[in-house]
């Protein structure tokens, strides 16, 4: 599939961590059956730079992890079609997605699997929110998501 993952880096980003990045978005849209060409924009910046959009784009004042802004209001296994489709570009621009390198980093040491795995986890989680998954509550969604996250990782070989 012609793909376009449009990455920015405001911080340093070393090679392997952009083309995991790269390679678990590519993932997701195959596992998920994606058959229109996308275009993802991924930022990746620090804790003080995901913290800025989180205040500007959703109110909340402190960092986070990774943030996901869906272009289309999609359920679980429901994608947008042709008509979606940019006539500039000739994909389907799915949405945005900002990830702490910082936070990844710090993460992967507390959780004791490095930042690469924790790249893909996060890239991964923000893949499966642009393709209409949820986990606002503790229940089936959060559920379905979780497994759905783990089974993508496995097809991937990143295990914990």
């Amino acid at each position: 599939m012609n793909h376009e993952i449009l990455l920015s880096a405001q911080v340093p980003c070393p090679p392997q961590v952009e083309q995991r990045i790269r390679t678990c978005i590519a993932a997701v849209l195959a596992a998920e059956g994606v058959e229109q060409p996308c275009e993802v924009n991924v930022l990746i910046t620090d804790d003080e730079g995901i913290h800025g959009v989180n205040l500007d784009m959703r109110g909340i004042d402190r960092p986070t992890d990774v943030l996901s802004f869906p272009m289309f209001d999609l359920v679980p296994g429901e994608h947008p079609g042709a008509e979606d489709r940019d006539p500039a570009t000739g994909r389907v621009p799915l949405g945005d997605m900002c990830l702490s390198l910082e936070r990844a980093q710090a993460q992967g040491a507390e959780f004791g699997h490095g930042v690469e795995r924790e790249v893909c986890y996060l890239t991964v989680h923000s893949m499966l929110h642009l393709l209409g998954y949820d986990h606002l509550d503790e229940g089936e969604e959060k559920a379905r998501m979780r497994r759905r996250e783990e089974e993508i990782l496995t097809q991937l070989g990143v295990v914990r």
